[in-house]
């Protein structure tokens, strides 16, 4: 019965549709072949729209087809294909006669769509189909079992004339991953939707702690608490910071059990600092959970020093190497030797091991010897060294290195400049790098010459390209020329520069400014931070310190060298986002690092910060390391 009324609608759609044609004198047909246009690869060149947007990108893989009739009250399907039927699980005569935001819903019996489901993105396609204009976009719809799936979608107005009589949606369906088992919110609540008001109208009333009950007797105060556990969840505390989520926990027991919600605590930690860094961090939430690591990643209440010894040796001795993080080891290369000279090894020091040890790697080849150069992390397992001053002076070179590769081998990149100009890195070393866009763009800035100058530049290396290019980022205005200095990255894009030996007038003088520039900016510009606080609250002057992005955004300074009777252990707090950052000095309890010139640190795993070298006026330590541990460690404790 229910294919005899599909194909009954089908058929009386199209009576209408060349009725109207017919009257107009305009012959007009839909051709829906599913045999063809399912997998067509469209045998001529491919047209873009106006928006850019390719047909036979869609028609290039099996795609659903759905036909609706636009002069029937609520859009009912008239058609569907099979591959629409075979990706989502529904029979045509399932389908017929209803309209599309079935698909919204994860269960069939559902009144409503899925809270995931992006409420803009369901508004932008209602306007587009009442005025009659096409829509592209991306959906989360839900196959009949309920598993989540990503539509792909554009929606085609037909037009008879001035009238819209139908409606062609092609839909590519994909896998996605997410993750709705973990979900402990009751999908569907039993409130009528209706009693809640369009704009909630949120009123806080005045408490009488004499009298109980505030929420029974004020419930027509308190209108967002009829929102869904979901709704609430996903749609609202999702979006907040995890400072916020916590002093939410307290206003009540339901929003205590809501907040409690590990799922929830890993999205709001995810939004707040980006996938790959919740990536890193998945394994201290174990122990944990996301809740506390969050707490104490925002306060560093459970920051305290530790010190460790590790096994192997550093040999010859060295100092101005240069060291990063790769996953759970440590990566030093290169560094001045005996005599000044430069040295060009690779070791790596292994903390996933109960006994750490220092290990040299055996590289097929290796860069020219160098110190005072940068090393960074890239994606993966991926290294990359930047300039340094050799046997001959300084360099501009750059030379990557894949660790986890059968044979390790530095391999020189062949670069280019923007435009062939010609436009690179002058040859440098004591300047400061780092890797923005999720480690595939390098930055280098400042640093001095072979003549002993000082440089204010700033180039940016793209290694995404096969043949990585340089640009360099040409501003209106910039910072001091300055060497010793440090560049971090924050929100991904944004880098901040602080402190150095930096040139003022005549003289070069330690400094203690920090500027910041935002990459993702179409020109992006130097700017200066003002800081809130009183004078001299701030880090001394001082450079070859080490500056540390944490996962929240903040940047920590430590050490270096420092004029005067100031301490070079004390850390330094600063978050560069805020209107008028200040300085918050950070006391740690712990055994600290006594020596904090010539150092290295680097960051593990988002909650550990590892400090080695050092100068103790004699030798240059590697043995002995110190950590910083931003969260507790629970196997460890007692």
């Amino acid at each position: 019965m229910k294919e005899e009324r599909g194909e009954e609608c089908y058929n009386q759609a199209m009576v209408k549709r060349h009725k109207r044609s017919a009257s107009q004198g305009v012959e007009m047909e839909i051709c829906i072949n599913s045999d063809d246009m399912e997998t067509e690869e469209g045998g001529g060149e491919s047209e873009e729209d106006e928006n850019g947007f390719n047909l036979f990108h869609y028609l290039a893989q099996p795609s659903a087809f759905v036909v609706c009739d636009a002069l029937e009250p609520d859009f009912p399907i008239i058609y569907v294909n099979s591959v629409f039927e075979s990706a989502t699980g529904y029979r045509a005569e399932e389908v017929l006669g209803r309209n599309c935001r079935f698909l919204q819903f994860r269960d069939p019996r559902a009144q409503r769509r899925h809270p995931l489901v992006d409420p803009t993105a369901v508004s932008e396609i209602r306007q587009c189909v009442e005025n009659g204009a096409e829509f592209q976009g991306e959906l989360l719809n839900f196959r009949k079992d309920g598993t989540p799936v990503l539509n792909r979608l554009r929606v085609i107005p037909i037009y008879d004339g001035s009238m819209v009589t139908h409606f062609i949606g092609i839909q590519v369906f994909s896998e996605t991953d997410l993750d709705l088992s973990s979900l402990s919110y009751p999908v569907f609540r039993k409130e009528n939707p209706e009693i809640l008001p369009r704009k909630m109208d949120i009123k806080i009333p005045i408490c009488n702690y004499h009298e109980g009950g505030l929420l029974e007797r004020d419930a027509d105060n308190s209108r967002i608490l009829q929102l869904s556990d979901e709704v609430l969840a996903h749609n609202i505390l999702s979006r907040l910071t995890p400072r916020d989520v916590a002093s939410i926990g307290s206003v009540c027991t339901r929003m205590r059990q809501i907040t409690k919600n590990e799922h929830l605590r890993r999205v709001v930690c995810q939004n707040a600092w980006g996938r790959d860094m919740t990536v890193r961090l998945e394994p201290s939430t174990r122990q944990l959970g996301w809740g506390r690591l969050a707490r104490e990643l925002t306060t560093l209440e459970a920051a305290t020093w530790k010190k460790f010894t590790v096994g192997g040796r550093v040999e010859p001795s060295r100092c101005n190497f240069s060291a990063c993080a790769v996953g759970n080891r440590l990566v030093l290369f290169g560094g001045e030797g005996v005599d000044m000279q430069p040295m060009d090894d690779t070791f790596v020091l292994n903390l996933d091991v109960a006994s750490p040890e220092w290990h040299r790697v055996k590289v097929a080849s290796a860069p020219p010897g160098r110190w005072g150069h940068t090393i960074s992390s890239l994606n993966g397992s991926w290294l990359v060294v930047f300039g340094g001053c050799g046997r001959n002076g300084p360099l501009n070179d750059a030379f990557v290195l894949d660790l986890d590769a059968q044979q390790p081998s530095w391999q020189e990149l062949a670069t280019s400049s923007e435009g062939g100009t010609g436009t690179r890195p002058l040859p440098r070393s004591w300047h400061s790098s780092c890797t923005i866009d999720n480690g595939s763009k390098l930055v280098v800035s400042g640093g001095c010459t072979d003549t002993g100058a000082l440089l204010n530049d700033t180039f940016l290396l793209d290694l995404t390209k096969e043949r990585p290019m340089w640009r360099e980022i040409c501003t209106s205005w910039a910072p001091p020329s300055r060497l010793g200095h440090t560049l971090s990255v924050y929100d991904n894009n944004k880098i901040m520069m602080f402190g150095g030996l930096a040139k003022s007038g005549s003289l070069s003088l330690r400094s203690c400014d920090a500027y910041m520039m935002d990459l993702e900016e179409i020109e992006p510009r130097w700017r200066q931070l003002g800081f809130n606080g009183f004078e001299g609250a701030g880090p001394p002057p001082r450079l070859d310190h080490v500056a540390v992005s944490l996962p929240c955004g903040r940047i920590l300074v430590f050490g270096g060298s420092i004029a005067g009777l100031h301490s070079p252990v004390q850390l330094f707090l600063l978050n560069p986002v805020e209107d008028k950052p200040a300085w918050q000095l950070l006391n740690v309890p712990g055994p600290a690092p006594k020596f904090a010139w010539g150092h290295s640190t680097c960051v593990v795993g988002g909650t550990r910060i590892l400090v080695l070298g050092g100068h103790t006026g004699e030798e240059w330590i590697l043995n002995e390391l110190h950590e910083l541990c931003l969260a507790s460690r629970p196997d460890e404790d007692g």
